[in-house]
């Protein structure tokens, strides 16, 4: 019989990929198409949807062709995306009437500031897990109905589909027979009942937006449609589905209650396997769902930093003190330490567990002797700084220490990083062979639904250490650093504020 493989599906805030992996869950082949950033004005941000449909769809292929493989070959398909990101389109022309609203968007805070006027914000945390913020969907969708010329009317007429990235690749993949979502997105929606898992009509109406907007919601394992496209000659199971943080949990295997990984990519996510119950946050981290699996839910605590690896190319783009990426590490080694600079990279305001959505970036501590090294290494040390903070408010929230980190993401490649982030924890800093994990996490959930993989246990087995990193630096240079390292943010916010 013809060997089976899984095409995992990565639809990214600054690119699509696609990733081929066979069934010890190793990498076959990849493709991978940037993603044009469309900035209106400050503060907002968007993609094309049909350029999302499009370079996904090409990347699919291509990856499948450079495994010297066809779509018969492809056992099932995973999705995984950038949460929050919102869509809405005609569901007779399949036509979106507003380019995509990015998750980094702002242009709602002050309607978010309305709504916690309204003292509101205590019911949307009980249902969701959620404070109110314009980084969930909600509130663009709001913006759409209340900014687009007869969207509103169009959607009480039910002519209009609203859906997260995962929603619209799969009504593409489908012809527009699938409108549907899984747990893990919905729970980023600001508009999805965690405790009930349905589409909470009180929200709903509070937001003004109509119940036959929403798709259907179904578990991140899941049989949900064969593709029917032209992209694939046979058709494919498309079997799993889930944000990329969730999924991400699930490629690093931390299905017990206690693990927590951090995806260092455009921002950084850390996220915590709660079990079976939600724990709720009193530290501004959110409570959502990590991923439904053969009827059981598993919940999570999550903090959101919004610019982690994104600051390594501002500084390439808009500082041009490297030319590549990949140059940060070897400026920022030059130098033994930051010489006193402290980078807030607040660009689209500060996220868990600070939550302010006006702060900005800013740089202190600079003297005539601080050279692009120094900046460097600050930039580096800045990701560093902000994933301690939620994971010491994450060990309040879960009431235990934290014994180890597991790491991904493009930026967990840079050992100067990965070795900071372990000595400022004080806890080991565990990074995987496949770093992959966020598209391996929705190939394993598309390969469960579909028997490919017989269960949770068969792939525990599957995951590999790359490097373990030691923390090994003194308490009173920690203490040191991290005392710095509030003062700016202290600073920040207060400027925000003036």
């Amino acid at each position: 019989m013809e060997a089976k493989y899984v095409l995992a599906l990565d639809q990214g805030t600054t690119s699509s990929r696609a990733i081929v992996f066979n069934h010890d869950g190793n990498v076959i082949s990849t493709a991978q198409k940037e993603l044009r950033q469309i900035y209106p004005q400050p503060g907002w941000v968007e993609h094309n949807p049909q350029e999302i449909w499009s370079t996904q769809a090409g990347v699919a292929a291509e990856a499948v062709v450079r495994a010297g493989l066809n779509g018969g070959s492809i056992h099932a398909l995973g999705i995984t995306n950038q949460r929050e990101t919102t869509i809405v389109w005609d569901r007779n022309t399949g036509l979106p009437v507003y380019n995509a609203i990015v998750w980094q968007d702002r242009r709602t805070a002050d309607l978010c500031v309305e709504l916690k006027e309204r003292e509101l914000e205590g019911l949307v945390r009980a249902k969701t897990g959620l404070p109110i913020d314009s980084y969930f969907s909600a509130t663009k969708i709001r913006w759409i109905l209340d900014n687009v010329a007869g969207a509103r009317k169009r959607a009480k007429q039910g002519e209009l589909a609203f859906g997260t990235v995962d929603s619209w690749l799969m009504w593409n993949f489908t012809r527009h027979k699938t409108h549907a979502t899984d747990m893990t997105n919905a729970s980023r929606t600001m508009l999805f009942n965690i405790h009930t898992l349905e589409w909470d009509d009180e929200l709903l109406a509070v937001l003004e937006i109509p119940r036959s907007m929403m798709p259907r919601v179904q578990p991140s394992s899941w049989l949900y449609e064969s593709t029917q496209t032209t992209v694939f000659a046979s058709r494919i199971p498309i079997a799993g589905v889930a944000g990329d943080q969730q999924a991400a949990l699930f490629g690093q295997m931390c299905t017990t209650p206690g693990m927590v990984k951090n995806t260092y990519g455009t921002g950084c996510f850390l996220v915590m396997n709660t079990g079976d119950k939600p724990i709720e946050s009193h530290n501004n981290l959110v409570t959502t769902i990590a991923w439904q699996i053969d009827g059981k839910i598993t919940y999570a605590l999550e903090g959101s930093i919004f610019i982690g690896a994104a600051v390594v190319q501002w500084l390439r783009d808009g500082l041009g003190i490297i030319k590549r990426a990949s140059d940060i590490e070897s400026l920022a080694a030059s130098v033994p330490h930051n010489d006193g600079v402290f980078f807030v990279p607040a660009f689209a305001g500060l996220g868990a567990p600070h939550w302010n959505p006006n702060a900005r970036g800013t740089l202190f501590g600079a003297t005539r002797g601080t050279t692009a090294a120094h900046i460097a290494r600050a930039a580096l040390d800045s990701i560093v700084h902000q994933s301690f903070d939620v994971l010491r408010a994450m060990e309040v929230d879960a009431g235990q220490l934290i014994t180890e980190l597991r790491v991904d993401g493009g930026a967990s490649k840079n050992n100067l990083l990965m070795q900071f982030q372990a000595d400022l924890l004080g806890v080991e800093v565990v990074r995987p062979c496949v770093t992959e994990t966020t598209a391996l996490g929705v190939a394993y959930l598309a390969g469960l639904a579909t028997g490919y993989w017989n269960g949770i246990d068969e792939i525990q087995d599957q995951w590999q250490l790359d490097r373990r990193f030691i923390p090994a630096l003194e308490s009173e240079e920690m203490a040191r650093h991290r005392a710095g390292w509030q003062r700016a943010v202290s600073a920040a916010i207060m400027w925000a504020a003036s």
